[in-house]
């Protein structure tokens, strides 16, 4: 038995209700990707909060508590601010609300790349402290040894090659990566490294889409594309950019809703009654019992 929050409508408060275990397996979301081919590709959403992660959870096999929250919820200028005590804090509460999705915790810039013991020091904390499945680190063949370090402890390791937002000071911008042959290249040996030291799977961000489908092929795990191909072995968004909660997103977001527009209408409303005085009414009010 696993413990879920579900929101109590009536009081906001989250009360802990017993349910099945059911959640996805690292190995089992490992083991779609079979001789390069993924017959059933890998549905991943960004989430941070508890009733965030209850709305999405039966519709993914993953849930990324990325630490684009830097942006998303902090109002930060990039994700490099972002602290191990955010992502864990946010990282626990996904994991509460939900039951079926695998959850992945975004390790922060700053608390791995000193070495394969730092690394191993907070991705430990943030299993504790979380619950989650997994943790997920930037960067290439820099990165292998890590990766194998603590794949070897048991922490399984999701990779991040291509746009990689912790390293935008240095890459100079949001821009479309491996537009050259040396990068492109480079890009597709970072993965394979990654592979080869036990990532589980690796997210491919913002690479032209033949680079997208190229390192689909290379690598025997799952690619997880963000602006990469239909044809990586699953996919992943920032929620609230799918949602419309924003003006500007990158090229590669759809909007499946403008949820924006919904909640600007409703504070519209709510403050015209209010100022009106016909809120709260009869229904929202308590009356003298007779």
């Amino acid at each position: 038995m696993s413990t879920t929050f579900q929101l109590d409508t009536a009081t906001s408060r989250a009360n802990p209700t017993p349910a099945p275990m059911k959640r996805l397996t690292i190995p089992a979301l490992r083991q779609r990707k079979v001789d390069g081919a993924t017959t059933q590709p890998i549905v991943m959403l960004t989430a941070y909060t508890a009733r965030q992660a209850q709305l999405l959870d039966a519709h993914c096999d993953m849930l990324l508590v990325g630490d684009s929250l830097g942006q998303v919820i902090y109002g930060l200028p990039s994700s490099v601010p972002v602290t191990l005590d955010m992502m864990i804090a946010h990282g626990a509460a996904v994991v509460r609300g939900s039951w079926h999705a695998a959850v992945i915790v975004d390790m922060p810039f700053g608390t791995y790349e000193a070495s394969p013991t730092q690394a191993f020091e907070s991705a430990a904390r943030v299993l504790k402290e979380t619950g989650c499945a997994g943790i997920k680190l930037e960067g290439g063949l820099a990165m292998a040894e890590t990766v194998a370090f603590l794949s070897a402890r048991g922490i399984p390791v999701m990779g991040h090659v291509g746009l990689t937002p912790q390293a935008v000071n240095t890459l100079g911008g949001y821009g479309a990566r491996g537009r050259s042959a040396a990068e492109a290249a480079k890009i597709v040996a970072d993965a394979q490294s990654l592979a080869e030291a036990g990532a589980f799977a690796i997210v491919v961000e913002g690479v032209i889409e033949p680079l997208a489908i190229a390192v689909t092929k290379a690598v025997p795990c799952p690619i997880i594309g963000i602006g990469g191909s239909a044809q990586c072995d699953g996919q992943v968004l920032v929620t609230e950019d799918m949602l419309g909660m924003f003006d500007r997103v990158p090229r590669f977001v759809k909007r499946y809703e403008d949820i924006a527009t919904v909640i600007s209408g409703a504070a519209a409303r709510y403050a015209a009654e209010v100022r009106d005085r016909s809120f709260p009414g009869l229904e929202q009010t308590y009356q003298p019992k007779s």
